[in-house]
């Protein structure tokens, strides 16, 4: 076991993975020689060249389409979002190309392309930079998405999606970087479509991804002292979801509350509420519960910023309500 830091878990990810395909290849802006915004990329330039770890034109839409043509030659792509709110620009090209051509060319082509980038609500980073973008991407047929949470999972997960091929958007949180945590030494790579049950429990089940698992942990260290048995569970597939995990994990405790980041309004929670009302809803003893982020703007001000995401304490008086009967 090794400890290691999330940005180098990812950057180690791609290091290996570079080394073993030929074919795998990282574009965008600034991943070359300045190393990509938080340093994933951080001398890959050196060591496989530059044509292999190519520094772009700002011009999102351009290099993310590149990436569909590379990948539909034979190569297997890594496009860096700087901030994946700049993805934005490139949407078209993720749900028009890179998520249809393989249906869309009767199976002659697969695009096993990684859309990769720091994203999540920051430390007053402004609007712009503090988007949370799951439930945008999470409409396009055709792609996968997952959500890293641990230096751990971060590497078997971008191991397993640089291998895929489909599409994956692979969403890294911003405030997660500088998380540290051993991981396996040697080869290992996590499953792009099965969630982590985190912790074990009996009264209440906790679903949540990305930053949000870690205000998870915190409450339910809380929920355990005042003797509430929490089943926490990291979703980490955001699509598909792993619903044998969440209806087996519903089915003892029988209580369900979904912790996001994302918008309340058709994000990730609404998403999972309607499918564990079609898949477990007699298994339920009260209304599923989801804890959201306000349908606002990410304030520039910290104070503000904090108002609209889900603090512990937010997930312990849900929690307490939920499993008293109050809900």
């Amino acid at each position: 076991m090794a400890e290691i830091l999330l940005f180098n878990a990812l950057r180690e990810a791609i290091d290996e993975e570079m080394a073993r395909d030929p074919n795998v290849c990282v574009m965008g802006e600034d991943v070359g020689h300045y190393g990509g915004s938080y340093k994933v990329t951080k001398d890959l330039y050196q060591k496989y060249g530059e044509l292999r770890v190519l520094d772009t034109p700002i011009a999102e839409n351009a290099f993310t389409g590149m990436a569909v043509g590379a990948a539909m030659t034979g190569l297997r792509p890594i496009v860096e979002g700087m901030n994946m709110g700049f993805l934005l620009l490139a949407f078209n090209q993720i749900s028009n190309n890179m998520g249809m051509l393989r249906y869309t060319s009767g199976g002659n082509y697969t695009i096993p392309t990684v859309v990769r980038g720091p994203g999540g609500v920051g430390r007053q980073l402004g609007a712009e930079h503090s988007q949370r973008l799951e439930a945008y991407f999470h409409a396009i047929p055709g792609i996968k998405i997952v959500a890293c949470s641990t230096p751990t999972n971060a590497k078997g997960l971008m191991k397993a999606a640089i291998r895929d091929n489909n599409p994956v958007v692979f969403f890294e949180h911003v405030l997660l970087y500088n998380l540290s945590e051993e991981i396996p030494s040697g080869e290992y790579i996590c499953a792009l479509d099965q969630a982590e049950i985190v912790r074990g429990g009996r009264d209440l089940t906790i679903l949540t991804y990305s930053r949000m698992r870690h205000h998870c942990l915190k409450a339910v260290q809380q929920l355990e002292a005042e003797g509430i048995d929490v089943e926490l569970i990291d979703l980490i597939s955001l699509k598909p979801f792993d619903l044998d995990t969440i209806c087996a994990s519903i089915r003892k405790t029988h209580k369900v509350i979904i912790v996001e980041e994302c918008m309340k309004t058709g994000g990730i929670a609404a998403e999972l509420i309607a499918l564990i009302t079609e898949n477990c809803f007699d298994e339920l003893d009260a209304r599923p519960v989801r804890l959201s982020s306000q349908d606002i703007p990410t304030p520039y001000n910290g104070q503000l910023e904090n108002l609209t995401i889900i603090q512990p304490h937010q997930i312990v008086t849900a929690a307490k309500n939920l499993t008293q009967g109050a809900l």
